[in-house]
């Protein structure tokens, strides 16, 4: 037999074993050669993560065990033998380097009737499904998506810090929000593969892998603490996927140990809740006591201190560390943020175009937790808090970085079928041309995808600036939500978005005092020398708006209904046809979009063609806004209106709750209950 499957003691070696109470079920163990150690794995409570649980298996929530099929006999250990210290470990610390695994012993439970015939899960499988994230900060926003989510719930924070290891002293992964919890099937969901409780579009998870897939990217080990009180009695259960413990005992199998506890009415406590028996139970209890950062039973349940009446606090320790032989998350740098260890490499520079550049958010977030949080969702629910190292994350509004605002209607066809429209702001981004920033922000469900997407690569400059925002609904995300599926939609998304970053580039590159050739040589001239004025006045930082420019921002603009605004632009553009000659044109979408660069027109009607022109821009600006406001106002009405109905549902709960107790406390009055007098 392997080394590795040599004696490992899974049980504490100075606690003594457990008794087993009077009412524990008789068993009939073959006597064990005294040479060989007992296999206490084969009674751990543990599943395999591909096959979901009963709903409501045999002696769940019961006090006392239920005779039920008895699990493989095992024998039970007498006395405790010398302590013995754990091999050499095999795991290697760098991520990309710890796939190896080697088998080092079989499972019992494969021995058990019908063992040999259903599907198991090989540890090396947690590796391999965690390589889908490329990018720690990718496996960190799983984690914040599952707190999102858990807004529905009541959840008004997520909390993200460094945790301290009391074993070893190094540094731990602390995610805690004050969602609703998780009872026992749920965590063990939770711990498997393919089952997700978020089947409505109103969540951003919907696959059931997240949590595997980043815990086992960020760190060799994940502990779980999660309190739950949506059942009749409110729970409390841990439970741990530990890489190392596998390695380490060399399962062929993965194995999860989870202990579960249950408040009691009469002592007012919790209390340890037996779902098979109790050596099982004490049998987990002991592996995760062996294996966690926590050596007893009172310090892991001193965990759920701080978590409040219900909530969920995922702790990943034994990070991984990067190639170097670092730890991949800096915690040091900057004690108020979390740092990706050798991404930041500023470079020393007195230009202040290059200085811009590395401190704007683009650049950031590739390095820093808080930049690629601040910008991480669109809109961040009311009374929700992303607090990163004891500070909360204040959301960025790239659009609030843009200048020469324009939105542009967008609506994608599926099977010829147009779908809702997409509002894109597009704009130049604040210090352009000076500032290399350019590409669009998409969004799937309030979730950033893909940060700064550049669609527009050109060596000559064109393009250079020009940002985007949009949410992009009609498109799938990959697993790891860092791309998108290159399906179709993809492709023809991507070139709307280039022909759309052109199309700007023409209109207004102009007032960056870029040479814009489809301008007429008399109005380029005038650009140039009201830019060049606009630069070398001290007291304009930005170039200051020509007399004849388009206005595309609504600021100062006041505000139409949608109506009016459509007939004014049926009636300018109607006029606008006949005398400037405007071409338009259809995508191949189905979006109308302008095709001409009206800058470019020459100025033949002149005052009275600027500034029908101008008008015409105005009223387009203010009719896509009323309707991007107007869908606005119907999500606010939907949410308001799931809201009502969710404080209703509260109401009967608890009204439920109060007429249980009030039952309850009767039945215990009727209760003749004598006192025992010493």
């Amino acid at each position: 037999m392997n080394s590795g499957a040599e004696v490992i003691e899974l049980s504490s070696d100075e606690d003594e074993e457990p008794v087993p109470s009077s009412t524990a079920l008789a068993r009939r163990d073959p006597p064990s050669p005294p040479d060989v150690k007992p296999n206490l794995l084969a009674d751990a409570d543990v599943k395999p993560l591909l096959l979901p649980l009963p709903l409501y298996p045999p002696g769940y929530g019961a006090l006392v065990p239920v005779k039920t099929e008895d699990p493989v006999p095992v024998p039970v250990a007498t006395a405790s033998p010398p302590p013995r210290a754990l091999p050499p470990p095999r795991l290697g610390r760098q991520f990309w380097k710890s796939g190896d695994y080697v088998v080092a012993r079989r499972n019992p439970d494969a021995d058990a009737p019908g063992g040999r015939n259903r599907l198991r899960i090989n540890p090396r499988f947690l590796h391999s499904n965690a390589t889908s994230h490329k990018w720690a900060f990718g496996a960190i926003a799983e984690l914040l998506d599952n707190a999102i989510d858990e807004v529905n719930s009541g959840a008004t924070f997520v909390r993200v810090n460094k945790l301290t290891n009391p074993r070893d002293g190094n540094p731990s992964l602390l995610v805690q929000d004050d969602g609703g919890g998780m009872d026992p099937e749920a965590l063990r969901r939770c711990m498997s593969f393919g089952f997700s409780d978020k089947q409505s579009d109103a969540f951003i998870g919907q696959y059931g892998n997240g949590f595997k897939t980043s815990t086992m990217r960020l760190g060799a080990d994940v502990i779980v603490f999660t309190q739950n009180q949506n059942n009749w009695a409110p729970t409390r259960s841990i439970g741990l996927l530990s890489y190392t413990f596998l390695m380490e005992t060399g399962c062929d199998d993965v194995l999860v140990p989870t202990v579960d506890y249950q408040y009691d009415v009469t002592t007012t406590s919790y209390i340890q809740m037996l779902r098979h028996d109790q050596k099982l139970f004490s049998s987990n209890l002991e592996i995760l006591l062996k294996w966690s950062p926590f050596a007893s039973e009172a310090e892991l349940l001193n965990q759920f201190d701080d978590m409040g009446e219900h909530g969920t606090k995922i702790i990943v320790f034994n990070l991984w560390f990067n190639d170097d032989g670092d730890m991949e998350l800096d915690f040091n740098s900057d004690e108020k943020d979390i740092l990706i260890t050798g991404a930041h490499k500023k470079v020393k520079t007195n230009k202040p175009e290059k200085i811009a550049t590395q401190n704007y958010v683009s650049s950031r977030l590739r390095y820093s937790l808080r930049a690629y949080a601040s910008i991480l969702y669109l809109h961040v629910p009311d009374n929700f808090r992303i607090i990163l190292r004891g500070c909360d994350v204040e959301p960025h509004n790239i659009v609030n970085d843009l200048m020469y605002r324009e939105c542009v209607l967008y609506k994608p066809q599926i099977a010829g079928l147009a779908e809702s429209s997409v509002i894109t702001t597009i704009g130049f981004v604040k210090g352009a041309p000076d500032i290399d920033v350019q590409g669009f922000n998409v969004y799937h469900k309030n979730r950033l995808i893909s940060p700064f997407w550049k669609v527009a690569n050109n060596s000559y400059g064109k393009g250079r600036g020009v940002v985007g925002i949009l949410e992009a609904n009609f498109i799938k995300p990959t697993h790891d939500k860092q791309d998108f599926e290159k399906s179709v939609l993809y492709q023809r998304l991507e070139i709307r978005l280039k022909e759309m970053t052109y199309e700007y580039w023409g209109l207004h590159c102009h007032r960056l005092g870029y040479d814009n050739k489809s301008l007429p040589k008399a109005t380029r001239a005038l650009h140039r020398t009201n830019y060049m004025n606009a630069r070398s006045s001290p007291v304009s930082a930005p170039p200051r708006l020509l007399a004849a420019d388009i206005p595309t921002s609504s600021c100062g603009i006041p505000r139409l209904s949608a109506s009016a605004a459509r007939e004014k632009i049926n009636s300018l553009e109607s006029h606008s046809k006949s005398k400037m000659g405007l071409k338009r044109k259809f995508d191949s979408f189905g979006a109308m979009t302008d095709s001409d660069d009206q800058n470019g027109l020459d100025d033949t009607d002149g005052g009275a063609g600027v500034s029908q022109r101008k008008r015409f821009n105005e009223y387009k600006t203010l009719t896509l806004e009323n309707d991007k406001l107007r869908n606005e106002i119907l999500q606010y009405e939907e949410s308001d209106k799931q809201l009502i109905m969710k404080e209703q549902k509260l109401r009967s709960a608890i009204a439920e709750a109060k007429k249980k107790y009030q039952e309850l406390f009767k039945e215990l009055g009727s209760l003749d209950v004598k006192e025992e007098t010493s």
